[in-house]
């Protein structure tokens, strides 16, 4: 064999492991794209959200179908954070709404809120998601992510949270003024778009 040949074949080998990974990274953009899909319709179903947009949204939040369960508790998780942490109270709170809500401890959604209680999320989660709720209450047909919560209730959730928090002095019961003006917000924000 000559030089050339050898050079040649090399050439080929090259060339040929070269379009394999090329194929093989084309094939994972197909699956990772097939499972976006995948997600985004089992979002909508979960919801009750039929806007395409809407439910991107969602994905971009952050929010996949086994943590979707999550979204209604979004406003009750911002009204523990008012005061710039969560107290024990609170924290025991939002365990048993979301463990009524079905959420089971260890799972994804578990996972989650144990980190949104950790670490405040980023404030467009709670901006966006009061959005995406109040759009879900509309549809009305979104039971498992809603579990048949309407917007009083999710202000009701709200208005004991801060009730546990203890207000100004730690007297519990008492509301302090930055959780009335975000308990005000939401309730208008919940409510108005709901009807």
């Amino acid at each position: 064999m000559t030089d050339h040949d050898s050079l040649a074949e090399r050439g080929r080998a090259l060339e040929e492991d070269y379009f394999r990974r090329k194929d093989r990274a084309l094939i994972e953009k197909m699956r990772e794209a097939a499972a976006r899909e995948q997600a985004r319709g089992e979002l909508g179903r979960r919801t009750g959200l039929q806007d395409p947009a809407l439910v991107e949204e969602l994905q971009e939040l952050g929010f996949a179908p086994d943590t979707v369960i999550l979204l209604p508790l979004v406003p009750v998780l911002e009204m523990a954070w008012a005061e710039g942490g969560i107290t024990a109270a609170e924290r025991q709170l939002l365990v048993k709404l979301a463990r009524g809500r079905g959420v089971q401890e260890g799972d994804a959604a578990d996972r989650l809120l144990d980190q949104w209680m950790a670490r405040r999320p980023d404030p467009q989660v709670f901006s966006r998601a009061g959005r995406l709720i109040a759009a879900m209450l509309a549809t009305g047909g979104a039971d498992e992510a809603q579990g048949g919560l309407t917007a009083d209730d999710l202000v009701a959730y709200c208005e004991k949270v801060a009730e546990a928090s203890g207000g100004v002095l730690g007297f519990i019961g008492r509301v302090s003024s930055e959780e009335k003006a975000l308990l005000s917000r939401i309730a208008s924000e919940l409510k108005t778009r709901h009807t």
